[in-house]
This record gives C-alpha cells, sequence and structure tokens, in this order.
C-alpha cells in the first residue's frame, strides 16, 4: 500500500521548539507526529463510543423508565478496579 502525507502545518518557532524540548532520545518530529495522530484518532473513536452507549442507555430509560442505581453502577466499577489493581498486583 502506498503512504500518503498529512499536510504541514506552519507553528510559531516556539511551539516547535516546546515540541523539539519533549522529544524522547532518538525520537523523531515525525515519529512523534504520527504517534499523537494515532492517539488522537484512538480517543475520538474512544469518545464517539461512549456518546453511542450513553445516547442508547438514554433512549432506553426512556422508553421504559427502567435505571440502574447510581450505587449499584458504582460498586461494579469498584469491584472491576479491585479486581485489576489484584491482578497487577498492587
Amino acid at each position: 500500500m502506498k503512504s500518503a502525507v498529512i499536510p504541514q502545518i506552519r507553528v510559531e518557532p516556539e511551539l516547535r521548539a516546546e515540541l523539539e524540548s519533549v522529544l524522547k532520545q532518538g525520537e523523531t518530529l515525525t515519529e512523534f507526529v504520527e504517534s499523537t495522530v494515532r492517539n488522537a484518532i484512538a480517543f475520538r473513536r474512544v469518545q464517539t463510543e461512549f456518546h453511542e452507549r450513553a445516547m442508547a442507555a438514554s433512549q432506553e430509560y426512556h422508553r421504559t423508565g427502567v435505571s440502574v442505581s447510581v450505587e449499584a453502577v458504582l460498586e461494579k466499577l469498584q469491584s472491576k478496579l479491585d479486581a485489576k489493581r489484584r491482578q497487577i498486583g498492587r
């Protein structure tokens, strides 16, 4: 597959200097930009999926009037957190 080029953008010299100051040893500006774009895409997808689930849950609540209590949600989240902590040994 042929690679494509992301459009160049003009930035203030201060921003370029700041960006270069946070590069890791051996990391290029191109690698940083590509990594940042990939992370932004992943984050946007997660955001979109979350919003879609929230809208579906809201519509289901308005349709049925059935909801889950805050306490039940927090309990489930706490149990997930506790399980993850046990898994990583914290």
